[in-house]
């Protein structure tokens, strides 16, 4: 839980290193705050099919935009790779999994982007 709040304090950090903990316990808690409003949606009725979203899930994955664009910027500058990879998110398939190959390898020396956030912590 403390990645994630430390994620959410670097709100629009987009500059800096996050290594991987501090990416997957923000994805980990991020996707269990949609799970669960998802059903507080079902459950208070504010589910709309049509849409394929509740109100609370809605308003939850809009307040954490920035914040999750934030961490996975950092997280590739943690990789040596410029933020601007992100954009691959926008090509169907393929970019949202090269993405996926990214965040999962391990941090690199110290780089143009900071110093390597593992020896720091």
């Amino acid at each position: 839980m403390n990645w994630y709040l430390k994620a959410m304090k670097q709100y629009a950090t987009f500059g800096g290193r996050a290594q991987r903990a501090e990416y997957w316990y923000f994805v980990l808690f991020y996707a269990l705050g949609i799970i669960l409003l998802s059903f507080v949606d079902a459950a208070t009725g504010t589910f709309n099919k049509e849409a394929g979203i509740g109100l609370l899930s809605a308003l939850f994955i809009f307040a954490h935009l920035i914040p999750s664009i934030a961490v996975s910027i950092r997280r590739l500058h943690d990789i040596g790779r410029s933020g601007w990879w992100y954009l691959l998110v926008f090509i169907p398939v393929a970019g949202p999994l090269v993405l996926l190959f990214f965040s999962v390898q391990d941090s690199t020396e110290d780089n143009e982007y900071g110093p390597n956030p593992k020896k720091i912590s």
